[in-house]
């Protein structure tokens, strides 16, 4: 990139309340460069840090908001709300101001720095941000621009450190639909690459798992300095990054693993895991987040803060203090010895490994989960996988499909059908199009010592809360 973005002065992000773009916000205004923006006046995870660092969003999108501003040095836009056709966007270039994706300026950002990219089709906030408390916890002062509202004891998802690392999520999504097709990740150049999986995630981009595949072949051979590539020996769909052109660490459950978890258990909202190196054993681990799929991705991360010097001493003391982030599985409230708990999961894949965690730290608890889905084209997709999945719960409510701002096509496909099939693997499948009707179903239902998972990447974040509050209020 040719834009010096960090000698800039102003920056404008189109759709600045989005997770990746907050964090990429406050990571420039951590830099000392001035930043504001735009969105739709909804409430996100973001919400709050943006208003901790003192970032201006405003409400809506209208070239004003470009054009009355003259000290503006850059826009940056996101695919979710029109990519380069913007309203804003388009007045910032007739304006002659520079316009860049949020993939391309997060590459520009990250040049110059130790890259640590992680990929994957799930895990990958996680994971990322697993390995930025390492590097905190042990001095390394690493900067990082993470998916997530917030990151648990670090504060907000974005930061400018003083060293030499910068960490970041690796998406495989494209640029800018409709006018720039190329993988997000591509703008990176990682030293070091993690790989959680690879699986077909993003039918309305990619033809095939094998076009998914490739795409994270291409990364791989964007890898500059020590090329480490830490792969998950438990993925099939990964082996393809097994070549000889990088050196790979496999790490897993799987006896191929070079790094090998032997042992998890639970009790008390802890996990833990042991883990061998080789054949050796390494020692016993603590996590404060729940599930195998996180046993996963801390391995992930202990092994790429490995490779940069850290001890596995120093991992052991740092990990147990790592306390999740903003909708992975976030306890949202306890009442009437009821757990409610929100999660980002909207694929198959992430939906049992979330189901399977509560289930792992509760076993005595009666599981409903509240389900949005998210994106026609995903569930149109991954239909059958869906209802088999879900049925994974005790009881599932099936919100109405969020639809993406990219898609206008319902594809035939809605959840009153997703409903009925989730019925044909479990007893208790309800259709909940909204709020109210969730609010009816669940005072109907619950009980004292149940469990409540809210779960999708569309609004329910904005209205689970309320759900919460009503439900609470109505049961003795």
């Amino acid at each position: 990139m040719n834009l010096e973005i960090t000698k800039m002065r102003s920056l404008y992000f189109v759709g600045i309340k989005g997770v990746a773009m907050a964090a990429l916000s406050i990571y420039c205004k951590e830099l000392g460069i001035r930043v504001s923006g735009s969105d739709i006046p909804d409430e996100f995870p973001t919400t709050n840090e943006l208003l901790e660092h003192e970032i201006k969003v405003h409400t809506g999108f209208h070239e004003s908001h470009v054009s009355d501003n003259e000290n503006i040095d850059l826009v940056v836009y996101t695919g979710a709300h029109g990519g380069r056709d913007n309203i804003e966007a388009i007045a910032a270039r007739e304006r002659n101001i520079p316009t860049v994706s949020h993939a391309e300026a997060l590459g520009g950002l990250m040049e110059g720095k130790r890259q640590i990219s992680v990929a994957g089709s799930h895990g990958k906030t996680t994971t990322a941000a697993i390995t930025a408390w390492l590097l905190h916890q042990t001095g390394k002062s690493p900067s990082y621009a993470i998916g997530c509202g917030e990151i648990f004891g670090l504060g907000a998802a974005g930061h400018a450190g003083k060293g030499e690392f910068f960490v970041s999520e690796a998406d495989e999504y494209v640029t800018d639909p409709g006018h720039d097709e190329t993988p997000r990740f591509l703008w990176q150049s990682p030293e070091v690459l993690i790989v959680t999986n690879i699986d077909y995630d993003h039918p309305d981009a990619y033809t095939s798992l094998g076009a998914v595949q490739n795409a994270f072949l291409d990364l791989q051979k964007k890898q500059v300095g020590q090329k480490l590539t830490v792969v998950n020996a438990d993925d099939p769909a990964s082996k393809v990054l097994l070549g000889p052109s990088t050196e790979v660490v496999q790490y897993g459950f799987s006896p191929e693993a070079h790094v090998h978890i032997s042992h998890v258990g639970y009790g008390d909202e802890r996990t833990f895991f042991s883990l061998e190196e080789d054949g050796v054993a390494i020692g016993d681990f603590t996590l404060k987040v729940a599930g195998r799929h996180n046993v996963l991705n801390a391995t992930a991360a202990a092994v790429a803060c490995k490779s940069m010097g850290i001890s596995w001493q120093e991992i052991h003391k740092a990990l147990p203090g790592f306390l999740g982030t903003k909708r992975r599985f976030e306890k949202i409230g306890e009442t009437a010895n009821i757990l409610w708990y929100d999660d980002y999961a909207h694929h198959p894949r992430e939906i049992r490994a979330t189901l399977a965690a509560a289930r792992a730290w509760y076993p005595d608890r009666k599981i409903f989960c509240v389900f949005q889905p998210h994106t026609y084209s995903r569930t149109k997709a991954l239909f059958h996988d869906f209802a088999r999945s879900l049925a994974l719960s005790d009881v599932a409510l099936i919100a109405d499909v969020y639809a993406s701002a990219r898609e206008t096509d319902t594809m035939s496909v809605n959840s009153r059908q997703l409903t009925l099939e989730t019925g044909r693997f479990m007893k208790h499948a309800y259709y909940a199009p909204g709020a109210c009707d969730v609010i009816s179903v669940l005072q109907k239902n619950l009980r004292e010592k149940d469990l409540v998972v809210f779960m999708g990447a569309g609004d329910i974040y904005n209205w689970e809360r309320d759900v919460v509050s009503q439900v609470s209020g109505s049961i003795q």
